[in-house]
This record gives structure tokens, sequence and C-alpha cells, in this order.
């Protein structure tokens, strides 16, 4: 892995927000696994391992391309998804290719249309993600998705393992950054499920920090009337 440092200025800042993403639940047997497309293959990975641990019987990958992703997936990110998680010993029968969603509400819209296909029942799901969309991809559940149980998982590594991960420490506090204000926007605009509790003071504080700090490029216009990626 690549050495990259998460800078000491904010590095308080970040962990607020990374711990807080983080739902903590605990991997469960669920009726389906779905795992959200995205940049990082760590969600594939992450998808293949509770698959091997009997968690789920069948895996679907959603997801086209974002500008970002199209040279990392040219055929796709529910593509390129799927062949890792097949490298990874996951039966290619066992996986469910969704490729056309462009956003997390897309993800979870044409994933639960694509199982009704396939004529499977499903009343409980796990969302694989990257570490710090679980707390987004969960309250666009339980508004895409309400009758299900839903719960959420990510990688298991630790902050400064997933920046090495990655490879680029700034783009992964833009991502942070983006992700805490999509939460209190999109549930504004009701995109999303309101927040089961208040979002903690300390993560408005460090929201704001690292905004002025300069991490800004995955923030979206506050007036916006989509549902961004």
């Amino acid at each position: 892995m690549p050495t990259v440092m998460i800078p000491g200025e904010v590095r308080a800042e970040v962990e607020v927000l990374w711990d807080y993403h983080d739902l903590g639940h605990e991997p469960r047997p669920v009726d389906v696994c779905i795992g959200l497309g995205g940049h990082d293959l760590g969600v594939a990975e992450r998808a293949a391992e509770l698959f091997h641990r009997g968690y789920f019987p069948r895996i679907v990958f959603t997801g086209a391309n974002a500008p970002t992703t199209l040279d990392a997936f040219p055929s796709g990110e529910a593509v390129g998804y799927r062949d890792h998680a097949v490298a990874h010993g996951v039966p290619a029968g066992a996986v469910i290719v969704e490729p056309r969603a462009r956003n997390t509400s897309e993800n979870l819209e044409y994933s639960r249309k694509k199982l009704a296909e396939e004529q499977i029942e499903v009343g409980s799901v796990l969302l694989v993600t990257r570490p710090y969309q679980q707390r987004r991809a969960y309250a666009t559940c339980r508004m895409v998705w309400p009758e299900v149980e839903v719960f959420c998982a990510s990688q298991r590594l630790p902050l400064d393992q997933y920046v090495a991960y990655i490879g680029d420490v700034t783009r992964v506090i833009d991502m942070i950054v983006g992700d805490t204000q999509r939460l209190s926007l999109y549930a504004e605009k009701g995109f999303i499920a309101q927040p089961e509790e208040e979002v903690p003071d300390r993560v408005l504080l460090a929201f704001d920090r690292l905004v002025a700090a300069g991490y800004t490029s995955r923030l979206v216009p506050e007036a916006c009337d989509t549902v961004a990626v």
C-alpha cells in the first residue's frame, strides 16, 4: 500500500466523522447482500468474505459508472465488482448484476426490481458500502424499501489503513465530508429517511472545520433538487 497520511491539523475531525458513519452493525444472516457500486473494491471483497462465511446465499452488485470510475471499471461498477468477487471465490451463479444505477437511491430501487424479476423474496438485506457511506445507505433504504430489515457492513479497516488502501487521502476526506452533508441535506429534501437521532454537535463542528479547511470537492449545492451520487 502507498504511504499516505491524514494531515495532523485535521486528523481529529476526520476521526470524528469516520466513527460517526460506522453504524456498528454485526453481520447476521439475511436474504440477500447488496453491494453498492463506487470506486472502492473493498465493497466486493467484504461481500465475498461474508458470502463465504454463510451470511447470505446471493449478492446483488449495483452501479453504472461515475466519471471517476470509468477507467477502473470500463464495463460498469457492478460488473467490475462481480468480477472481483468471483476472483475471490464467489460462484458466478450467486451474483446478480444491476448495471444501471447512478446514485444510492437507484442502487436500491433497481436492485429491488431486479430481485422481484428473479422472483426472489426479500425480507432482510445487508448493504455493503464504503465505510463512510453506511448511514446514508441505511437512511436511503429506510425511505426506498421500508418493508425490509436492513443492516450495513463495510471493510473492517482502521482509518489509516483504509486511507492507505485507497491511496488518496484528500479524496477520502472529501468523500467523508460529502456524505456527512448529504445525510442532513437529503433528509431535509425528503430523499432519505430522517435521522433516528439528532446529529451530535461534535459531528457538526468537525464537518464545519473540514469544510473551512478546503475539503469541499464532494459537496453538493444545497439548492439541489435531485439525488446526487
